[in-house]
């Protein structure tokens, strides 16, 4: 009896842990900086897109991934400087449900590659 009770736990545990909540989560940007973007390569984990070109103000079409998180790699590129930002890993972080999301997309203040691109988490 005490083997089936365990049986029974850890099937609850690995049904209570699987993936089906999570995915696919689909992805656009918007570029809410005055500059205009080229050459955008978006990997909110694992999977990469190439979403092309954003001029200032516009908002790409949603790329579906399977999974995501609130953050991920960016790359980009304007007048000729690229801009990145590094997740260094996704410890303690949750994958984001289902669903639509926006990664808005922010460049402050043009200073070359040193200058600071910044990501907000939109749920659409």
């Amino acid at each position: 009896m005490k083997q089936v009770i365990l049986l029974l736990c850890v099937l609850v545990g690995l049904v209570a842990c699987s993936d089906e909540d999570y995915g696919p989560v689909y992805i656009r940007l918007s570029n809410v900086s005055d500059f205009d973007f080229e050459n955008i390569v978006v990997s909110p984990y694992g999977e990469q897109e190439n979403y092309g070109n954003l001029a200032a103000g516009e908002i790409s079409g949603y790329k579906e991934f399977d999974r995501a998180y609130s953050y991920g790699f960016i790359e980009l590129t304007i007048d000729g400087e690229t801009y990145t930002i590094q997740p260094i890993d996704y410890v303690g972080e949750t994958p984001l449900a289902q669903g639509n999301y926006t990664y808005q997309l922010d460049v402050p203040e043009f200073q070359g590659q040193y200058g600071t691109l910044s990501l907000t988490l939109v749920e659409d």
